[in-house]
C-alpha cells in the first residue's frame, strides 16, 4: 500500500498541504469580510510558524494560552496577539505584556490581581465567562461548561464592580461543533450576560467552530455575528484552531512488521501515544488514506505503534490487500493537535515536518533527532 505518497522523506513525518490550507483560509476570510468579525488562529491547535506568513494574509492574529505561545504569535505572526490563561504566573506576567495586545482573565480574582497592570501597559483586558450551557455530546473532557468546570466566571460569581475596567467578555464552550450549537450558546450568553454586553468594546466567541467543514452553516454564523455587532456595538472575535487546518495535514508512517494474535496487527514507526495523543485522549479513530472500517474491505488489520504502551493503538482498519513490511500508511487530518502535542515517551523520535506547496513541491521544514529528546531531560 503506497497511500498515494512517495517515500522521499524519512518516516514518520507530518505533511502540511498548502492548497488545502488555503482552501480553509479563503473560507475564513470570506466569513470575516461578510460578517465583520475578526478571526484569530488558536495556536494551541496549530503552531507551525513556517505557515504564519501565509496565514497572516487571511487572519487577524493569534491567540495564546500563556507566555510561550504569546511570544511565538507576536514574533512570528504579528498583527493582534490575544492571551488567556486560567491563572497567570506572577513571574511571567510582565513579559506577557510585552507581547499581548488583549489579556483575558478567568476569574474576578485574577482580574483584580493583574488587570490594572495590563491597563497601565496599554492593553485591552477581558473576562472569560461561563454561560453554563453545555452543547457537547461524548466529549466531557473538552466541555468547559461541564459541572464543576474551572474555566470561566459564572453569572453567580460575576462582579459588577469590574465593569468600569472591562473592555470585553470571552467565552469558549464548543468543540468541533456547528452553528446550531453556537446559536444555543449565544442565547444563554445573552440571557445571562446580555445586559453587560452593551458596556463592552468586544466579545470573543472562542473556538470549536467547525467553520470549514463541508456541512457547516456559514450563513447562520454570519447572521449571528451581525446580530451581535448591531445589537451591542461590539467587535466580534472568533478563534478557531481546527477549522484553520482541517484536512490540511497528514502523518505518513511505515509498516515495520505485521504480527498475528487473533488478527493481523501492523506495527508502525509512528505512535498514537507520542505523535497523535488525541487518538487516546479524546478518544477518536483517525482517518487513514485508502482504508475502510474493519470488515469493510478484504483485509482487516489493527494499526499500532512501536512503544511499550499496550494501548498504543490507532484502531482497526481494512484495506484491499494485506499490509506488509515497508508499506506506507497515511493518517489524514493530522495538522491539528498533533505537532503541538508530540512527546518523546520511550525515546520515540519526533516526526519530521514537511511542507507541500501549492505547486505540489515538497520541502523538509524541520527534522528532529536525539538532541531533541535529550534536551528535555537532565
Amino acid at each position: 500500500m503506497s497511500g498515494g505518497e512517495k517515500n522521499e522523506f524519512s518516516t514518520p513525518y507530518f505533511l502540511v498541504d498548502e492548497k488545502r490550507l488555503l482552501h480553509n483560509l479563503e473560507i475564513l476570510k470570506s466569513v470575516s469580510e461578510k460578517s465583520g468579525c475578526k478571526i484569530l488562529l488558536a495556536q494551541k491547535a496549530f503552531s507551525m510558524f513556517y505557515a504564519y506568513p501565509l496565514m497572516r494574509e487571511y487572519l487577524a492574529g493569534t491567540t495564546a494560552s500563556g507566555l510561550y505561545e504569546a511570544k511565538l504569535g507576536c514574533e512570528e505572526f504579528g498583527k493582534e496577539t490575544h492571551v488567556f490563561s486560567p491563572a497567570y504566573r506572577e513571574k511571567e506576567f510582565d513579559e506577557i505584556l510585552k507581547y499581548a495586545d488583549d489579556v483575558v482573565f478567568n476569574s474576578p480574582t485574577q482580574f483584580k490581581k493583574f488587570a490594572k497592570k495590563a491597563k497601565a501597559a496599554g492593553k485591552s483586558v477581558g473576562l472569560r465567562i461561563n454561560p453554563q450551557c453545555s452543547t457537547q455530546e461524548g466529549h466531557a473532557i473538552y466541555d468547559p461548561c461541564a459541572d464543576f468546570s474551572r474555566l470561566g466566571t459564572t453569572l453567580e460569581n460575576f462582579e459588577e464592580e469590574l465593569l468600569s475596567e472591562l473592555d470585553g467578555l470571552h467565552f469558549h464552550t464548543l468543540c468541533e461543533q456547528g452553528a446550531d450549537a453556537l446559536e444555543i450558546t449565544l442565547k444563554a450568553v445573552e440571557e445571562k450576560f446580555g445586559k453587560y454586553l452593551y458596556q463592552m468594546k468586544w466579545l470573543n466567541l472562542g473556538g470549536g467552530h467547525h467553520i470549514t467543514k463541508a456541512d457547516y452553516d456559514v450563513d447562520a454564523l454570519i447572521r449571528m455575528v451581525r446580530h451581535l455587532k448591531e445589537t451591542y456595538d461590539v467587535e466580534v472575535y472568533l478563534e478557531p484552531g481546527e477549522a484553520v487546518v482541517l484536512d490540511a495535514g497528514f502523518l505518513v508512517s511505515q509498516v515495520l512488521e505485521v504480527v498475528h494474535n487473533g488478527m493481523d496487527i501492523a506495527i508502525l514507526d509512528t505512535s498514537a501515544a507520542c505523535h497523535m495523543p488525541d487518538v487516546l485522549e479524546m478518544p477518536y479513530r483517525p482517518p487513514v488514506k485508502d482504508s475502510g472500517l474493519a470488515g469493510e474491505k478484504a483485509c482487516t488489520v489493527r494499526l499500532a505503534g512501536p512503544t511499550c504502551l499496550a494501548g498504543d493503538v490507532m484502531g482497526d482498519y481494512s484495506f484491499d490487500a494485506p499490509l506488509k513490511e515497508g508499506d506506507l500508511v497515511v493518517f489524514e487530518d493530522m495538522a491539528l493537535y498533533t505537532m503541538v502535542k508530540t512527546n518523546t515517551f520511550n525515546g520515540m523520535p519526533l516526526p519530521d515536518i514537511v511542507w507541500r506547496d501549492r505547486n505540489g513541491e515538497m520541502k523538509l521544514v524541520k527534522s528532529f533527532g536525539y538532541e531533541d529528546f535529550k534536551g528535555r531531560l537532565s
